[in-house]
């Protein structure tokens, strides 16, 4: 009866309490009260609401997506009673196995309904801590690495794409990984027997591009000796790449949608067309439909090409990439036994998890190999970084000078301060919680918000 008693006095203090004063403030302020703690919050469906301060210091991870499959599949709650501990194994950020206790309490709603959990974290004691360097994830699809829901999507879109012939355009940021998708694609499909051959369209001139795709006649211009089998023959069968696609200049863009619709071509200098069986793979990382607008680029070659279209997201929108991918190239390169690196120390992971990675995979791979050229030991360390990620930035002085403890303004100028901090900070996420006076737990929740 004590009990039952107690829940009713909570329950008519907290009725009288959200009566004078807002419910979704006084859920903030409570939750921000206990950020320390080591603790998440999911709603029903299991998608990652909160991941306090406490948690990210425990693991050395930083939620930056709402998906907890996103994050580490560790911290899904399958077959867990409530309250009832349940050891879990979590690789940290460092390459260290730490062992925890998942605790979970569940929340609920209107007709006992569940609307929510809350996770509590509790490290095993007297556990021994391993450190060694994770295997090679299982995460990895034809090459291409990746924990995030957005790549599984991509993923999924490759295999069913691959199954048919249909020209797939796809679109992402230098650096993110659009041939190894068209790799992909060839390597799935009917097609893997055949040749898979690559341009850039931006790496050459109109002419030298023409000649490069479609072939020349012996006499079409000076110095053209000899006949010469551009991409579209030798590629016979099989897979053409064309990277940089928006780069194309018009005058050959008709001839590469003559391709597409009519599937022959005629070669430089040339007067007989020539049959062709060739899948086209193409890569930009331009909106095509701006270019249209622009009258850079053809409308019914845009049709042509995005039959099949494929969003890459950037690595900055999938950080829990980051770790994964770091260790992957991490260990390629400790193959070549010139230096075995076994651990990384946990400000350098910090410095890299925070970095906005402009050049995304690509610059990441290159950071690994810088560290491997310039460092000694097994472990990575902050000085072992590229100059960028050690050199102090020039900072807005309009940031700089204003207060920590800054006034309630409204949330659209809240969200500006937030974007340009991260844009003067060049992504690094603890300087940029600084300059608008925000800890870092609460600067990720309210990024998070705004979709920043």
């Amino acid at each position: 009866m004590k009990s039952l008693s107690s829940v009713s006095s909570l329950h008519a203090t907290f009725e009288r309490w959200l009566k004078d004063y807002s419910a979704s403030e006084l859920v903030s302020q409570f939750v921000s009260s206990f950020t320390t703690e080591p603790y998440y919050l999911l709603d029903q469906h299991q998608t990652m609401l909160y991941w306090s301060q406490g948690a990210e210091e425990l693991t050395g991870f930083s939620v930056i997506n709402n998906s907890v499959n996103a994050f580490l599949a560790e911290f899904k709650i399958s077959g867990v009673l409530a309250q009832t501990p349940k050891l879990i194994s979590v690789v940290k950020s460092d390459g260290s196995t730490l062992l925890l206790n998942q605790i979970v309490y569940v929340l609920y709603g209107v007709n006992h309904m569940i609307c929510g959990y809350v996770v509590r974290l509790n490290q095993q004691l007297n556990s021994q801590v391993i450190t060694r360097q994770p295997e090679v994830p299982s995460d990895s699809f034809q090459g291409l690495i990746s924990r995030s829901p957005a790549m599984q999507a991509v993923f999924q879109i490759i295999e069913n794409a691959a199954e048919t012939t249909a020209t797939v355009l796809v679109r992402g940021e230098s650096g993110s990984g659009k041939e190894l998708v068209a790799k992909a694609i060839h390597d799935l499909s009917g097609r893997r027997s055949a040749p898979f051959l690559a341009i850039n369209c931006a790496a050459l001139s109109s002419s030298l591009l023409e000649s490069e795709l479609f072939g020349h006649v012996r006499g079409a211009f000076t110095g053209a000796i000899k006949d010469h089998h551009g991409l579209f023959y030798r590629a016979q069968g099989g897979t053409l790449f064309l990277d940089e696609v928006g780069e194309l200049p018009l005058e050959l863009q008709a001839k590469l949608l003559r391709v597409i619709q009519e599937r022959n071509y005629i070669p430089v200098g040339g007067d007989k067309s020539i049959s062709v069986d060739v899948r086209i793979v193409a890569a930009t990382h331009r909106s095509l439909r701006e270019e249209v607008k622009k009258g850079h680029f053809r409308e019914d070659l845009m049709y042509r090409l995005r039959v099949v279209p494929i969003f890459l997201p950037p690595l900055r929108e999938r950080r829990e990439d980051i770790s994964l991918l770091l260790w992957h190239f991490i260990k390629l390169h400790n193959a070549d036994n010139f230096r075995h690196i076994e651990k990384i120390d946990p400000q350098a992971m910090r410095t890299l998890l925070d970095y906005c990675w402009p050049g995304n995979i690509r610059e990441l791979h290159n950071v690994v190999e810088y560290a491997f050229a310039v460092g000694r030991g097994s472990v990575l360390r902050c000085s072992e970084l590229p100059p960028e990620f050690r050199e102090s930035k020039p900072v807005n002085v309009e940031l700089v000078e204003k207060p920590r403890f800054y006034k309630p303004i409204s949330p659209q100028e809240e969200k500006e301060a937030i974007e340009k901090a991260l844009k003067t900070t060049y992504g690094r996420v603890t300087p940029a919680a600084g300059l608008v006076g925000m800890s870092r737990a609460t600067f990720w929740r309210k990024r998070k918000l705004y979709g920043v």
